[in-house]
């Protein structure tokens, strides 16, 4: 039946539908990849967990799907019976909460990975400009005399002044690594001895600890003689608190015995007005049948007559 009316719907409406149920089924995807994820997260002992498993079995409009969809509302809901809407609740703001965290994470992580490929292109540009120039020096100073029919001996010796040259360049940035490394050690040095300095001056912390901590324990005393104080308090207030559980319990008791007996009196009234109800009903019908055998025998008399 139901394929012969979707048969007999116009190709707009079909479209229509298929889009909602697309729509829907989306929404259905989207929100059992999230139970699924959670679930998978939940602890065996979790409370969530235990409410899904002291939950009733799930309708079976968990592993069907329907032919028709009223709303895109009532469409991707209709499904999941198993959780109530505070546990959904729950796990959705669980979900966003944690979404938020890692976009947070994946933006520090973007940033952080786009400071360092900016270093590294910078880094690049500084090197391929270098390279670019020594290139360019190169060309000027050995190649254009190489291409010149007398320059043979006068590119032989620029060239090796040229190689000469980068080799000093190369002891100088040699040599200025090595006065840099040369500092970075002389910092660390001091770090260490900051360390040092502060390793003794906690090590002195300890010793004033110690003093403060027989302080500590002094207070701890008579705090603990005002706990125990508190505590009897607290014992004299759990069995008068033990008595009055006892006074309302028995109200309480009272109290429903009361209102099975106003149920029960309540269910005697409604069956009497059922009967009464029946009894006039009958009283109506035997009132109309009584005036039609009047009419009847009025009837008759007069055809007598």
């Amino acid at each position: 039946m139901a394929e012969r009316g979707l048969a007999a719907l116009p190709l707009p409406q079909l479209r229509a539908q298929l889009r909602e149920a697309r729509y829907a089924n989306a929404l259905l995807r989207t929100e059992t990849e999230m139970f699924e994820k959670w679930y998978c997260k939940m602890e065996p002992s979790g409370p969530l967990l235990q409410l899904l498993t002291e939950t009733p079995d799930a309708p079976p409009e968990l592993t069907q799907t329907r032919g028709r969809y009223k709303s895109k509302l009532h469409g991707a809901t209709d499904y999941f019976g198993g959780l109530t809407v505070e546990q959904k609740c729950e796990l959705a703001e669980r979900e966003l909460a944690e979404m938020k965290d890692e976009i947070q994470r994946l933006k520090e992580d973007s940033e952080q990975t786009l400071q360092d490929l900016e270093a590294v292109t910078e880094e690049a540009d500084v090197w391929w400009a270098d390279v670019k120039k020594a290139i360019t020096d190169f060309e000027k100073d050995i190649i254009s005399t190489i291409s010149s029919k007398k320059g043979s001996v006068i590119a032989s010796e620029k060239l090796l002044r040229y190689m000469e040259e980068k080799n000093r360049q190369r002891d100088l940035l040699r040599e200025k690594l090595r006065l840099k490394n040369y500092l970075l050690k002389g910092y660390k040095k001091k770090l260490q001895q900051q360390l040092r300095q502060g390793l003794q001056k906690e090590q002195m912390g300890e010793t004033l600890c110690e003093v403060r901590l027989q302080q500590l324990q002094v207070r701890n005393a008579q705090y603990q003689e005002k706990i125990d104080k508190k505590n009897q308090e607290l014992l004299q207030l759990k069995l008068t608190s033990g008595k009055t559980a006892q006074v309302l319990n028995f109200y309480k008791r009272k109290l429903q015995d009361a209102m099975e007996m106003s149920t029960s009196l309540m269910k005697d009234i409604s069956q009497r007005k059922e009967l009464l109800g029946k009894i006039e009903r009958e009283a109506a019908l035997v009132e109309e049948m009584t005036l039609q055998s009047y009419r009847r025998a009025w009837n008759q008399v007069k055809m007598s007559g």
